[in-house]
């Protein structure tokens, strides 16, 4: 995992922000933003399958469920907020599950519904590789976000740009 992060793989060119082209500028900073984001998610994935043995989308889960208080969500909720299909969350939450990272319980007022939440190995892993991952998503951001990406990020959003005088 360290000579990973030595010599991270290189990141794919952000689209052009000089126009010229079809798209209105809202579509053309969302463009920019897009892959600059994808590119961070490329240099993380490697990262977490390294530190956390798990999928960048159970990451996600993972991440998901350590914002929330210990009783943790329903499977529909996090479905709904990572805009997974419930079929796909299903087998993923069983890997979660399968690895002792996550634990499922049925909801008492509703025989349907599923809980999940994570369980304190999880907790545990996410504290120690935090340090890791925060580090990995500052450099993969600073190495993608630079002028022209700050710049759409203000078009999209002219009170950051106020915030910068």
């Amino acid at each position: 995992m360290a000579a990973a992060q030595e010599h991270p793989a290189e990141l794919p060119e952000c689209p052009s922000h000089a126009g010229g082209g079809l798209l209105p500028d809202e579509l053309r900073a969302w463009m920019l933003l897009l892959a600059a984001t994808g590119a961070v998610e490329q240099r993380l994935r490697s990262v977490v399958k390294g530190t956390l043995d798990v999928s960048h989308d159970e990451f996600l889960i993972l991440c998901l469920l350590a914002e929330q208080p210990r009783e943790g969500l329903r499977m529909t909720r996090i479905a709904a907020l990572l805009g997974r299909p419930k079929t796909r969350l299903t087998y993923q939450i069983a890997c979660l599950q399968h690895a002792g990272l996550v634990t499922r319980k049925a909801v008492c007022d509703d025989k349907r519904g599923i809980e999940v939440a994570l369980t304190d190995k999880a907790r545990g892993l996410l504290r120690d590789a935090s340090a890791t991952l925060a580090e990995t998503v500052g450099q993969a951001f600073a190495h993608v976000i630079g002028p022209e990406q700050r710049e759409a990020l203000c078009a999209l959003m002219p009170e950051l740009a106020e915030d910068q005088h």
